[in-house]
C-alpha cells in the first residue's frame, strides 16, 4: 500500500526534532513522513487544532493500518468497540518508525510502539502518553527473535563483530536491548553495521546475504524459524528475561484531554483483546494469519500483559538504557511522565480520569 502525500514543512521539522531523540537512523527514516489527508494536515500546520471525525455518536480515532500482530485490529474484529464512544479509523499503512512522533504531534491518535521511543518522545517535549501495556515477553512467545544463516559460521556474540545487523528501527528494542546485551558479552558494538530492515522483510534480506544477523519481531518471526537456511540464536529472553518486551500504546494528549470516555473504551475494548490473545492464542494466530496473509504454520504468537496494566520496571529498564547510552539526561524524565492507568477499568485502586 503506498504511503500518503507528504506532510507539511513545519510539522516534518517537529517529526524531525523528536526524530533525533530515537536515533539517527529514525530521523533517516521520518524525512519521508507522510499522511492520508492533506486537507487535516495543512489545518494542523497551520496551528488549528485536529478536528476528531464521528461517525454517527462514536468518536473516531487516527490508527494505522498495517500488517502486523495488533490488538485495535483484533478488538475490532471481536466486536469489542461495540457498544462504546469509540471505533477507529484507519489512515493507511505508516512504517514502525514514525509511529511515535506521529502520535507525539497528533497526526494520529493511538499508536504502539517500544517504550524507549515514548521517552525519547516526551523527553523532546512531545504531547504523548502510554495508556495500556501492550505485548509481553515469555520465553515460548518472546518478543522478538534472533536469525543467522546455518552456513554463516556465526554462534556467539563476538562473531558479530565487522558484521551487518538488520532490526525494524533505531531508537527502539532491538537497537538498545541487543546494544546493552553485547556490550554485556565484550562486544565492541562500534564494529557492527547495524541496518534498518522491516520486519516483514528481514528475513529474505537475511536469505540473500544482504544481512548476517535478523532480528525479527512476530508475527514474521514464526516464518524465520521455519526457514530451512536460517538458524535462531536467541529471543529477547534470553537476553533480558522478557524486561525489554512490553510493547505499549500510546495515546496523543490532546485526544486523551478531549475524549476521556473515548480514551476509557479504546484501552478497555484493548484490554479484553489482549486477555482474549492470552485464552485464545491459536485462534488468534489464525485471525491474524487471514489479515497478513501469510500461512498459519509461519505466525508467531503474542502474549500481553493481563488487563494491559502498566507496571514501572520496563519503564524503569528503559530510562536506565537510554541514559547510559547517552540518549537521556539524568532526570531528564521520571517514570510517572510516561504512563497512566487512570483509562483501565481493570486496574487496581483505579481513581477515575479527568478530561
Amino acid at each position: 500500500m503506498a504511503l500518503p502525500a507528504p506532510i507539511s514543512a513545519p510539522r516534518r521539522k517537529a517529526l524531525q526534532t523528536l526524530a533525533s531523540f530515537a536515533g539517527g537512523g529514525l530521523a533517516l527514516a521520518l524525512a519521508g513522513c507522510s499522511r492520508n489527508e492533506a486537507s487535516t494536515s495543512s489545518t494542523a500546520a497551520a496551528g488549528a487544532p485536529a478536528v476528531v471525525r464521528k461517525t454517527g455518536d462514536k468518536v473516531a480515532f487516527k490508527y494505522p493500518d498495517n500488517p502486523s500482530f495488533d490488538l485495535i485490529y483484533l478488538a475490532d474484529q471481536l466486536g469489542y468497540f461495540e457498544g462504546s464512544s469509540t471505533r477507529p479509523q484507519y489512515v493507511g499503512k505508516i512504517a514502525a518508525p514514525q509511529i511515535i512522533p506521529l502520535v507525539g504531534t497528533g497526526e494520529i491518535d493511538f499508536g504502539s510502539r517500544m517504550v524507549p521511543l515514548v521517552i525519547s518522545a516526551i523527553a523532546s517535549g512531545a504531547d504523548l502518553k502510554v495508556v495500556a501495556a501492550g505485548g509481553k515477553t515469555l520465553q515460548e512467545a518472546p518478543h522478538m527473535k534472533y536469525f543467522v544463516r546455518k552456513d554463516s559460521g556465526i554462534r556467539t556474540p563476538k562473531d558479530l563483530e565487522g558484521k551487518t545487523v538488520g532490526f525494524n528501527s533505531f531508537g527502539a528494542c532491538a537497537e538498545f536491548v541487543t546494544k546493552k546485551f553485547l556490550r554485556e558479552k565484550g562486544v565492541d558494538v562500534t564494529k557492527i553495521n547495524f541496518l534498518v530492515v522491516p520486519d516483514e522483510q528481514a528475513e529474505q534480506t537475511l536469505v540473500t546475504g544482504n544481512t548476517d544477523l535478523a532480528i525479527i519481531h512476530a508475527p514474521f518471526s514464526g516464518r524465520a524459524d521455519n526457514a530451512q537456511q536460517l538458524l535462531r540464536l536467541w529471543s529477547d529472553y534470553d537476553l533480558d528475561g522478557g524486561l525489554g518486551g512490553m510493547a505499549p500504546y500510546s495515546a496523543h494528549g490532546r485526544f486523551i484531554r478531549e475524549h476521556p470516555e473515548a480514551t476509557r473504551d479504546v484501552v478497555t475494548a484493548l484490554a479484553k483483546a489482549g486477555n482474549w490473545v492470552n485464552a485464545n492464542p491459536e485462534e488468534a494466530r489464525r485471525l491474524v494469519s487471514k489479515r497478513i496473509n501469510m500461512a498459519l504454520e509461519n505466525v508467531d504468537r503474542y502474549a500481553y500483559v493481563e488487563d494491559l496494566v502498566v507496571t514501572e520496571p520496563p519503564i524503569q529498564y528503559y530510562i536506565d538504557i537510554l541514559q547510559a547510552e547517552g540518549k537521556l539526561a539524568a532526570g531528564k524524565v521520571a517514570v510517572n511522565e510516561v504512563y497512566t492507568n487512570d483509562f483501565n477499568p481493570f486496574a487496581p485502586q483505579q481513581q477515575p480520569a479527568k478530561s
